[in-house]
């Protein structure tokens, strides 16, 4: 079963690679670039079919894709007529656009993820009805019992437990009054929360154990809760990239060292496989939780990947977008020179640069995968 989940993120990743591709496609044409090559992964052809002056296919190695444009660079030769194809010819604005359409199509996926997490398969919500009275318990002692579902505090309606319960940790110790459905029949019980340390915080609780379920949310709603998770992943992720540097020397403790991996810290593409396997396969989970599961880390993924994509260095799109902001820049002081337009930056002059990010990524990602084989992150779903 743990396979079957790894097969089925490794599926997921290359159709988020390929709609990335396919978002600089779709722009480069509608802008008249000439796209000569389409491809999933890399290295020998598998299968291809020429459609128009595209030649779309399939090749050996399945680590990402890529869309070839014509004349990223002024010194890339062009068919004879069709210089003004070239991609460098292109006005800022719309290199940007196309550079830019590979990380838009991953923020979509991410948000369309999320939507049909919340509206057709659910999320665990904890219920207000208790599942388990603690012994000695201040639930116990009031007459609370498994099945019970609180309907109201202090006569206040419930509408969210994960929210509503807040009531009982503000209580500082005094009596409430929880009205009480129990078999029809809508009870009034008194109990006065206790004090107790929970994980080395004091709060004042009642001693039950709700029940737990996947809900799941009404369509209008689902628009919006999906657009504020995805603005959380969006911050959370630009938050580890910013925390990237600091944690490596940790990775590599705990890939050389044997230190106990941080489900928190850095995991690698395999280390992601591993997890999303992991989720499939939990005997703990109900089929639905593992497909909410599933769901919830492609999408996260999605949004990690067009936030790291971003980045303004070579040879990632953020690195071609911040040469094109560049050239604008570049544009405008002339402008305010009275000079004509300087030519375009000629990425190839920058290779120097890009060899150096390649290999540190390139470096980190091996040390990612070498962690993931030899210490890899436990989640016990």
């Amino acid at each position: 079963m743990q396979i079957l989940g790894v097969l089925a993120f490794v599926v997921a990743l290359l159709l988020s690679v390929m709609i990335h591709e396919f978002g600089h496609y779709l722009t480069a044409k509608r802008y008249g670039m000439k796209v000569s090559e389409f491809f999933l992964g890399f290295g020998t052809r598998l299968f291809s079919r020429q459609i128009g002056e595209t030649e779309f296919g399939i090749k050996a190695i399945p680590a990402g894709g890529y869309c070839r444009i014509e004349g990223m660079t002024p010194t890339d030769q062009m068919p004879v007529g069709q210089e003004e194809r070239a991609f460098y010819k292109a006005t800022s604005g719309r290199k940007l656009i196309v550079l830019g359409a590979g990380s838009f199509l991953h923020f979509v996926i991410g948000y369309l993820l999320l939507f049909t997490l919340f509206a057709g398969i659910g999320t665990t919500q904890v219920l207000p009805i208790i599942g388990e009275v603690i012994k000695g318990s201040a639930a116990q002692s009031a007459g609370l019992l498994a099945g019970d579902e609180v309907v109201s505090i202090n006569g206040k309606k419930i509408t969210d437990w994960y929210r509503d319960v807040q009531v009982i940790r503000d209580s500082a110790g005094r009596e409430l009054s929880l009205g009480v459905q129990r078999s029809g029949q809508e009870l009034i019980i008194t109990a006065t929360p206790t004090l107790e340390s929970i994980d080395g915080e004091q709060r004042y609780l009642l001693g039950i154990i709700n029940e737990s379920r996947l809900v799941r949310t009404g369509f209008i709603s689902s628009f919006q809760k999906a657009a504020i998770v995805t603005k959380d992943f969006l911050f959370q992720s630009v938050k580890s990239l910013a925390n990237l540097p600091s944690k490596i020397p940790q990775l590599w403790g705990q890939t050389v060292d044997g230190q106990e991996r941080d489900a928190n810290g850095l995991v690698g593409i395999v280390g992601v496989a591993r997890v999303s396997g992991e989720a499939v396969s939990s005997d703990n989970l109900t089929p639905m939780e593992r497909l909410a599961t599933f769901t919830l880390i492609i999408a996260s993924l999605n949004i990690f990947v067009g936030i790291f994509n971003l980045l303004p260095i070579l040879p990632l799109d953020g690195g071609h977008m911040a040469v094109a902001i560049a050239d604008e820049i570049r544009a405008l002081f002339a402008r305010m020179r009275g000079r004509a337009r300087p030519a375009p930056i000629d990425v190839t002059v920058l290779t120097p640069i890009t060899v150096v990010v390649f290999v540190i990524l390139a470096a980190l990602t091996l040390l990612l995968l070498v962690a993931d084989i030899v210490n890899p992150v436990i989640l016990n779903l």
